[in-house]
Parts: structure tokens; sequence; C-alpha cells
């Protein structure tokens, strides 16, 4: 029988697997493999996610590692903007991508963007960045123009969305804070996984999502991945009806406000940093992925119309609540940080978000300026 547990559990369990309250991990690419795909629009913060969860704590440290290979960012999953492992990049998009490019048709044809066009783009982008060269958008682009191939704007945002989606190209070294290209096959060495079956690629997924993000549910899983419930719901009965997969990818359930959480019980969840506060990024995988049975909020009523379309922000969790928001700005010789409660805050509440605030600045490697608006 299936045991019921509050969300308090829940919530203090998924922080001690995502590295929040437990041991930091030592590298930030253990914190991508560990999480799989990281959600990373807003790349400083993302980067900041994973000097939370690691022991490189400073944004300099983060962009070393990633142009030292520890991962690549592309789109992928739904599709948005993610790191990824290299060695999970191949299969994680034959496993998603035909479904995404699926959706795509009618848009591209309202840019022009036929199959013809598409396939130039793509012998293009072999030619612009054969050799290991790396290139940014504001490069290619007018490469493209050049060719009689959509331009800077959405059509070729579309072409270089077609191209990650097929493992053609993925990031290339950050060239400071910009984004660059290369092409997968020049950079990225084959790994045994790329040939994996599609039913092989689904359990994989299926376990490495309840493994750094549960206890979550399966619809957690359906909104972070784009696979299909149906699609999930066999991989969930075939990894805990298998005697093989039981026993190698173990998997225990939990219900928790009307829903069934799943979870890998062989990974450390033990709390061993306590944190008063957090500031997690509004694309942070712990403040994003769980809709139903994420942090309660102690204001239901507050506006957040703006928080999402806000870059540079996201929530306050305290306590394991939900009390507020945030936005950070970044200066020449200072970080600026703006709490804006939703919530009465206490004086140990305060001092906690304090901390917190100072580990976003300390990540910049510059001096605090924190506001309560």
């Amino acid at each position: 029988m299936t045991r019921t547990v509050t969300r308090d559990w829940v919530i203090r369990r998924r922080l001690a697997v995502q590295r929040l309250s437990s041991a930091p991990l030592p590298r930030p690419d253990d914190v991508v493999r560990l999480l799989t795909c990281v959600q990373s629009q807003d790349a400083p913060l993302a980067a900041h996610s994973l000097a939370m969860r690691s022991r490189t704590t400073s944004y300099a440290g983060v962009l070393a590692a990633q142009s030292a290979g520890g991962w690549v960012r592309t789109h992928i999953l739904r599709p948005t903007w993610h790191h990824v492992a290299p060695e999970d990049l191949r299969w994680i998009q034959t496993l998603t991508g035909p479904k995404v490019e699926g959706g795509m048709p009618a848009r591209h044809r309202q840019l022009g963007l036929t199959d013809e066009v598409k396939e130039r783009g793509l012998a293009l982008l072999h030619e612009l960045l054969g050799g290991g060269r790396a290139l940014t958008r504001k490069e290619i682009g007018p490469e493209f123009a050049a060719a009689g191939l959509p331009g800077p704007g959405e059509p070729m945002a579309h072409q270089l969305l077609t191209a990650e989606v097929r493992s053609v190209i993925c990031s290339g070294p950050p060239r400071g804070t910009e984004h660059t290209y290369v092409l997968v096959d020049e950079t990225i060495p084959p790994a045994d996984a790329d040939s994996w079956p599609r039913e092989r690629a689904l359990l994989e997924l299926t376990h490495r999502f309840f493994t750094g993000h549960g206890p979550a549910s399966e619809r957690d899983l359906q909104r972070w991945s784009g696979l299909t419930l149906t699609e999930i719901r066999q991989a969930v009965a075939e990894l805990t009806t298998d005697a093989h997969w039981r026993e190698s990818h173990p998997l225990e359930s939990v219900e928790c406000a009307g829903e069934t959480l799943w979870f890998d019980p062989s990974v450390t969840a033990r709390t061993t940093r306590e944190h008063t506060a957090y500031l997690l990024s509004t694309f942070d995988e712990a403040a994003l992925t769980y809709p139903s049975t994420g942090f309660p909020r102690r204001n239901h009523d507050a506006d957040r119309t703006r928080l999402v379309s806000e870059a540079g922000g996201g929530i306050v969790v305290v306590a394991g609540h939900d009390v507020g928001t945030f936005k950070r700005k970044v200066e020449a010789k200072r970080v600026v940080v703006t709490v804006r409660p939703d919530v009465a805050l206490t004086n140990s509440e305060r001092h906690g978000v304090a901390e917190a605030a100072e580990f976003v600045a300390a990540f910049h490697e510059l001096p605090l300026e924190l506001a309560f608006a």
C-alpha cells in the first residue's frame, strides 16, 4: 500500500535530492547529470542554480566548467533552452525531437520555411561551422541572408532550433557571456546511448527524471519532457514490474495532496545544510517543475503576473514556503537584489533572505546592495 506523506516531507526530500540542502556535488557538470536537463533561458541565473548545488560557487567558475566541455546549452525537450551533458544530447533529442518538429509545420509554413529551405540551412550550418568554428547568432545571420535564406529574426531562430533538435548543432564555448554554436559531430564524441532503441531511452529518461526531481508526479514529467502521459505510464509500469529494471532502476511511490509521486529510494536525501531561505530563479528546477505540489504560497492573492516575463529574478523560498519574489541586477561595481515579500517576514527570515542574497552577490564576485521593497 502506498503511504501518504505531507507536503513538507516532499519538499524537504526534493531540496536534499537536488543538493540544495544536502552536501553540494563536486562540480557543476555533476549537477547537470543529476538533473539530466537544466532549464536555462536566463543563462546567468541558470549558472547560479548550478553553483547553489555544487562546490563551484562563482559565475566565472561555472562558465569555465562549461567551456571545458562539462555540458552544452541547447534547445531540447519541450523545447526550450537547457543545459545537458554531452553524452546525453543525442539520445534525448532522438527521443523527444520528432514530437517537437511535429508541432512546427504550421508555423514554419507561415515563416516560409519549406523542407527545401530547411535542408539548405542545415547544409550552410555545416559549411559555416565546419573545422571546429564557433559562431554567434549575430555572426550566422548575415551568412544566411547572403545565401538567400531567412536572416536574423524568427525564421532563422526556427532554422537554428531545427538544427538543434536534430543534433546538428549545439552550444560552443561561451564567448564571455555570449552564446556560440558548433557542430555536434565535431564536438561531442559518439556514446553508447546514441544507439539506444526508443523503449530503452524512454525508460532511462523516466527514471532519470524521478531520480533527480523526485518525489514528482507523472504529470510533472509530462510537463518537463514533452512526452505523452501514455508513454510515461507505460515506462513507470515497466520500471516497477520488470525484475531487471526494478533491480537496476528502483522506483517507489508516495501519495501527497491526492497525487502519486515517484522517487528513487536509493538516492541520498538527508538534509545536511539547513538554509532558512533560497532565492530560486523563475526557471530553477526546484521552482518550476511541480505545478501542483511545489512550494506552498503564503499569500495566494499576491499578483505574480509579471514574474515569468521578467528576466533576472524568481521566487523567495523561506522554510519551504514561497513568500515573495526577487529581482537581481548586476552592475559594474555591485549586485542589486530587490526582494518583494508577499507577507511580513520575521527578523530571522529576513536574515535568511539576506544570506541567500549574499550568495548571489558572491557568485558574481561583487558587493551586495539588498533592498526589501
